[in-house]
């Protein structure tokens, strides 16, 4: 294939520079996405794919529904089987709070993380303070930004939004 790598390009000079290891995290987590969505197309999706296009008393919305439901929850199912029990309970957390987000994003038509970092990069070091001081008081700013109410939140505070979103879809504890 066109896109896949020569184990030998190094023998002829050809060595990739190393990377960072916030390069390295960033190309296991993110950067091989796309191959394993190719390898995750030839595991489960030709056959979910061909199983709800065949069903002939589906209607056509429905199908496309049905696909992605099937292919969300695989994936989902992959993850959470690959992980052990306590971590895969974190994960699960975590994901569930970030899906909070997402949606409390969509409803109000703005991204939260960027508002708390426009809010942060508005705070000034003062005169004298440490580094470690200042980072420190970011930290505790950014802990507090979550529980008060937001403007673009009708006044509501970004906690309570997001929860309310996850209560909506079973998502809270």
């Amino acid at each position: 294939m066109a896109d896949d790598k020569d184990p030998n390009a190094g023998l002829f000079g050809d060595d990739e520079p190393e990377l960072t290891p916030e390069e390295a995290h960033e190309m296991m987590t993110f950067g091989k996405n796309p191959d394993r969505v190719r390898a995750m197309s030839d595991l489960f999706g030709e056959d979910l794919i061909k199983s709800a296009l065949e069903d002939p008393a589906l209607p056509e919305e429905a199908k496309r529904q049905m696909i992605f439901k099937l292919t969300a929850n695989s994936v989902l199912d992959m993850i959470m089987d690959s992980l052990s029990p306590e971590t895969a309970e974190e994960v699960a957390q975590c994901l569930d709070g970030y899906i909070g987000v997402g949606i409390v994003n969509k409803k109000f038509g703005l991204d939260l993380y960027k508002e708390l970092y426009e809010a942060l990069n508005k705070v000034e070091k003062k005169e004298g303070e440490s580094e470690e001081d200042y980072d420190k008081r970011l930290d505790e700013m950014s802990d507090q930004w979550w529980y008060i109410p937001q403007p673009l939140l009708n006044q509501r505070n970004p906690s309570d939004a997001i929860r309310e979103e996850m209560t909506k879809y079973g998502l809270e504890d």
